[in-house]
């Protein structure tokens, strides 16, 4: 798959604060981008604001300060920015877009802080992680997503696996409608039921993604479509956006 989400933003003069990602095992692949840890090596003198940028991607978060606080999360269309205080620790699955069928009232998009409610074992599973290097962490992980797959939660999407293997043949909804051989009204109808974006969302998330990592002109008109449709989404020009964050 060539779709691969750029890590969110942390600013340049933040210290303390660590982030680490970690491949999922092969059989994995086509479903989890990765596992991560974020954390504060020490208490930090401020609060430290976390800039999320959306990837269409949904994750699974665990709390490892408190125990009790875990979620299913997503950004939208916009990026957001969270306070995540002091000291902070926490420990995740990435997702790759239109993979996770659970309930998506699940799903939230914004600072998670309160007891876990839902149906799932997030609890069960944060307290073993708990006792755990990281290392460990991921295998255990790993085990969690094969037990959702097993129960059909997580389960490999026909439509965006197309479109995201094949990001350089698309310029166009029409183009991921054409490349996925479904008409638009299909298109958008199962992109919505999957991933909860329409497909110009969709298209537009993800060619703010790859903008990172190739020429933007690969992916929007001219430079003026670029910054406009970057800062739209982030709130910062490209620019902005490198002198500020590690990207």
């Amino acid at each position: 798959m060539n779709y691969k989400p750029v890590t969110d933003g942390i600013d340049k003069n933040t210290k303390l604060v660590s982030y680490l990602e970690r491949k999922p095992p092969v059989h994995l692949s086509g479903l989890v981008h990765c596992y991560w840890e974020l954390k504060t090596e020490a208490p930090l003198p401020e609060d430290f604001n976390y800039h999320i940028l959306p990837d269409a991607c949904v994750n699974m978060l665990f709390d490892q300060v408190d125990t009790s606080i875990a979620a299913i999360t997503a950004i939208h269309t916009q990026a957001t920015t969270l306070n995540l205080g002091r000291t902070f620790h926490y420990i995740g699955v990435q997702l790759l877009p239109g993979v996770w069928r659970g309930d998506p009232n699940e799903i939230m998009n914004d600072l998670v802080d309160k007891q876990y409610e839902g149906g799932l074992k997030l609890i069960e599973t944060n307290l073993e992680l708990a006792n755990l290097d990281f290392s460990d962490q991921q295998k255990l992980l790993s085990a969690v997503v094969d037990k959702m797959i097993k129960d059909k939660l997580i389960t490999t999407n026909p439509v965006t696996n197309k479109i995201l293997s094949n990001l350089k043949n698309i310029s166009t909804v029409a183009d991921m409608a054409k490349l996925t051989n479904i008409s638009s009204r299909q298109l958008q109808r199962i992109l919505k039921k999957t991933t909860g974006f329409t497909p110009h969302d969709f298209l537009k998330v993800i060619r703010l993604q790859q903008s990172f990592r190739q020429n933007y002109l690969d992916y929007y008109v001219d430079q003026s479509h670029f910054i406009h449709s970057f800062r739209q989404i982030t709130g910062y020009t490209p620019g902005q956006y490198a002198k500020q964050f590690n990207v």
